[in-house]
């Protein structure tokens, strides 16, 4: 999978202030707050698999799936380190296919955002139902279009941490897509390494979201700002999608 190569070897380095393990306990939270047991639980887009190790050390039945297997071998090997035993799984998000039905989905950290074709959102929201128990809930995040176009927008930002600096280049396209371009210089043996990225990000309205939710058979229960259960702002940045399957 283009664009993960490198990210996958600094993102975990870069994103210190992902707040992970508070993210796990705002998910069993929302789950709670619904009446909803976890039970088994997907995330989709686990990345370096941060997020699916926290849930499972408050005790949830979760396995990742991604479509990158730079990110998923960092995923294993963590898990390795911190004797946490996962299973993960290499499939696109618009193609997720799974041998058994899931009561939970989550899907965090703007992984929805990556996807800059519409066709390939309702598809991703499609595959989502179909792994659903009906009933179950998908708790998702996305970049907002505030951000896009006020933080993100064209933009650069330079992040730094052990052994490692990150220059980080925006472009706007339109309102809504944003062309990132990352730089990571690595400290080797007292020489620095170059290593380069090239992603999209798309941002959607909710109202384009609720309706293509609606189109995949779910019920949009709520929208909260990141980490809040409290409607989100004028400038947020990041919102909680939590939506109930509905229909089988």
């Amino acid at each position: 999978m283009e664009g993960y190569q490198s990210l996958a070897l600094f993102y975990d380095a870069l994103m210190e202030d992902a707040r992970y393990a508070d993210r796990a306990r705002y998910i069993l939270e929302i789950c709670r707050r619904f009446n909803h047991s976890a039970g088994k639980t997907l995330d989709l887009c686990c990345g370096t698999g941060n997020l699916t190790r926290e849930l499972k050390r408050l005790g949830a039945d979760v396995f990742g799936v991604d479509g990158s297997v730079d990110m998923l071998s960092e995923a294993a090997q963590r898990g390795y380190e911190e004797d946490v035993n996962i299973l993960y799984v290499n499939q696109l998000m618009q193609e997720l296919s799974l041998p058994y039905k899931t009561d939970t989905c989550v899907c965090t950290l703007d992984s929805i955002n990556h996807l800059t074709d519409a066709r390939d959102v309702q598809k991703t929201f499609d595959a989502v139902s179909r792994a659903l128990n009906t009933d179950g809930l998908f708790i998702f995040d996305v970049n907002t279009v505030y951000k896009h176009r006020e933080i993100l927008g064209n933009n650069d930002f330079v992040l730094e941490a052990d052994g490692v600096l990150c220059a980080w280049q925006n472009s706007l396209i339109g309102d809504d897509v944003v062309e990132i371009t990352l730089d990571f210089f690595a400290e080797e043996n007292g020489l620095y390494r170059r290593y380069s990225d090239f992603l999209r990000e798309r941002a959607y309205g909710f109202d384009e979201l609720k309706a293509m939710l609606g189109g995949s058979g779910f019920k949009v229960l709520a929208l909260y700002g990141d980490l809040t259960f409290e409607p989100p702002a004028r400038d947020e940045q990041r919102v909680i999608f939590v939506a109930r399957k509905t229909e089988k």
